[in-house]
């Protein structure tokens, strides 16, 4: 978004910080999986006057005045989003989908219950029970995994381990599995043991939107769920659907359980995001993404690159470093100092600790939003190959980033292929 002359007269440091970042944007090829670029519209509601508007409360219970336009807004944000997926409730209340989960937590479990949830390295979140979260804290988190052959979810293990713990909730989803869910698998399993489904499927909404990917809701008890990444709306967004007979422990939990006056800013982005997504273009912006990742697996697995699983089935890749004598970390300050920017990630059965890590994830979601394509995406392939062939070579890196950098730069942050 362009600056107003008001920023850079009263704050040029922080203005220059900005202008930085968007060219540093511009020139660099963004493949982290979890970001994304909203659209002008989105970005318009979020830079509203309702940025400064205070609303504690839900539509027609406010414990202020003055709501009638952020109740319309709230009301067409969760009419939209239970449209979009067969929801019976949604509360569009938290600023994020960790916090989401976490409001879920404290709606529905007690202190101590067990929970299963996939492992970090598995390709879990971390606030899924992760022992640097404060949700490991307050509940009993017990990890399932992936089998190491497919290195795809152990339905077998986990239904063992659902009835050796008797857990009080299941977790499906997480951050970095490639691979689709089977959700009527969770159901079954839960349902066997008495216990809940929640599904976070902050890395696959965009996909369940449009019919991508299957969708959860008819068989999870409570979903949670960003609305960046695939979903590719505002940043800070947290959603949480659920079967009617939660709604009023959901609300409760959120406010005030958790949290205090929404940002309305974020919810008029979030409606706003909803209309976008009821459109057949959102769609093929999704059909698209699918089809870079795939392209790019493909291209990626002929070389000595070995990727987790075997590919991907949706926008996210993860990759095993561990042939090419380098670690994640390393992987990851080699390939931005060429302006491609991915982050380092565990995999399965990852010796390396979680700040070092053996494996790198990537996604296509923010490259398409973009304009980038199948093209495109072959040329990244050789970018990487070539930076880890001779990633010590400074005059080689130099010559890659010049590659990077025009192949970016002929690109907008949003193309205007995806806008209505």
């Amino acid at each position: 978004m362009p600056l107003t002359s008001h920023l850079t007269k009263f704050d040029p440091e922080i203005a220059g910080a900005i202008q930085r970042e968007n060219q540093r944007e511009l020139s660099t090829l963004n493949l982290i999986a979890s970001e994304n670029f909203a659209s002008p519209a989105v970005l318009e509601a979020q830079n509203s006057i309702f940025y400064s508007k205070l609303a504690e409360g839900y539509p027609g219970n406010r414990f202020c005045a003055g709501c009638e336009q952020v109740d319309i807004i709230e009301r067409l944000a969760r009419e939209r989003a239970k449209k979009l997926f067969g929801a019976d409730h949604v509360n569009v209340q938290c600023p994020t989908a960790t916090q989401a989960n976490l409001a879920v937590y404290y709606a529905l479990l007690e202190s101590g219950d067990c929970v299963l949830s996939m492992g970090l390295a598995d390709g879990g979140h971390f606030s899924h029970g992760s022992l640097m979260h404060i949700s490991s804290k307050y509940y009993r988190f017990i990890h399932y995994g992936v089998k190491a052959e497919s290195e795809r979810i152990d339905y077998e293990k986990l239904e063992e381990m659902a009835k050796r713990y008797k857990p009080k909730m299941i977790i499906a989803g997480g951050s970095a599995y490639p691979r689709q869910i089977d959700f009527s698998e969770f159901h079954r399993i839960s349902k066997s043991v008495e216990a809940l489904l929640l599904a976070d499927i902050a890395h696959l909404s965009g996909f369940i939107v449009t019919g991508l990917h299957p969708n959860p809701v008819p068989f999870a008890d409570v979903v949670t769920t960003s609305t960046h990444k695939t979903f590719r709306g505002p940043r800070g967004g947290g959603l949480i659907l659920c079967k009617k007979k939660f709604a009023d422990q959901i609300d409760k939990a959120v406010f005030p359980g958790t949290q205090g006056a929404p940002l309305i800013n974020i919810i008029a982005a979030r409606a706003v995001l909803f209309k976008e997504a009821m459109s057949a273009r959102f769609k093929d912006y999704q059909k698209q993404t699918l089809l870079n990742a795939k392209i790019l697996a493909e291209e990626l697995s002929k070389g000595k690159i070995r990727l987790v699983s075997g590919g991907t089935d949706t926008h996210l890749i993860l990759i095993d470093l561990r042939g090419l004598d380098i670690k994640g970390n390393e992987a990851e300050e080699t390939l931005y100092s060429v302006g491609i920017v991915v982050n380092k990630n565990l995999i399965p059965f990852d010796p390396e600790k979680s700040d070092v890590t053996s494996g790198i994830r990537i996604g296509t979601s923010a490259l398409t939003t973009r304009g980038l394509k199948e093209k495109e995406m072959r040329e990244i392939a050789k970018f990487i190959f070539a930076v880890f062939d001779n990633r010590k070579d400074k005059t080689n890196r130099m010559e890659i980033k010049k590659g990077v950098e025009a192949l970016a730069t002929r690109f907008p942050l949003f193309h205007r292929e995806w806008i209505d």
